[in-house]
């Protein structure tokens, strides 16, 4: 084939192929859009900057709000909480009365949710956690989330009371009695029908018995026995008493 002919199907080739390529994405209708099948490819950071466009564009309020909210989902999705948690939260101020405002505070709570980390560790997130889903189920209490932020929020109370019986270990190991004593009897106050309270009142017993208050750490035992006869700390209480 001539050199020449060689070069004129290549030029329409690429004629043939700029004919054929998607025009850019430049309505705020076609930016949420192509958000949207960004999103559904995983690429967050991409579908972010479209909706980011959506909101600096001159679109109609009903398509900026949603660019907010899925900006939102976004960083929810990629697992930046922090950034979620902002978000979600600036929606909810903005948008009181929006039909999504409820779903908002539900991912808030979820993000902050996914921030808690281990007992020995800042408390902040586990603490946004449970105030923002206490809020939640006050203000929506048959919403589809609901059951799924009660589980959670048990969750939470139980990370919760494991603190506070970390502070009075902590307590106890140092010959503080007095102090995990405090720390205990509150717990018991604080979380009155926790599972765990058979340790919260094996460690009360444990503790007032090497304060020398002998009696009230039998009576603490005691209702170990009656609360939680099936609980691994009976047979420790039990074995306490007897050296006593």
């Amino acid at each position: 084939m001539p050199f020449r002919t060689v070069i004129l199907a290549c030029l329409l080739a690429c004629l043939a192929g700029c004919a054929t390529t998607a025009p850019p994405v430049t309505t705020p209708e076609a930016m949420l859009k192509e958000g949207e099948r960004l999103y559904a490819k995983k690429n967050y950071e991409d579908a972010i900057a479209q909706w980011k466009k959506v909101k600096e564009s001159d679109a109609v309020a009903v398509l900026s709000t949603q660019a907010e909210l899925r900006i939102a989902d976004a960083q929810f999705a990629n697992k930046n909480y922090i950034e979620a948690a902002s978000s979600y939260e600036n929606f909810r101020k903005l948008h009181p009365n929006h039909e999504k405002t409820g779903y908002a505070l539900y991912r808030l709570g979820l993000s902050y949710f996914y921030q808690i980390d281990g007992i020995d560790t800042e408390q902040t997130p586990v603490k946004n956690t449970v105030t923002m889903f206490e809020t939640f189920l006050s203000q929506y209490p048959a919403s589809e989330f609901a059951a799924d932020v009660r589980a959670k929020l048990e969750t939470c109370r139980i990370k919760q009371l494991q603190y506070e019986l970390y502070i009075a270990r902590f307590y106890f190991r140092t010959e503080k009695y007095p102090a995990a004593i405090k720390r205990l009897e509150e717990a018991l106050v604080q979380f009155p029908k926790s599972p765990i309270h058979d340790e919260t009142l094996f460690c009360l017993g444990q503790a007032y018995l090497k304060n020398g208050e002998k009696a009230k750490g039998e009576q603490v035992f005691t209702r170990l026995f009656t609360e939680f006869p099936s609980s691994k700390y009976v047979s420790k209480g039990k074995n306490l008493l007897k050296k006593i």
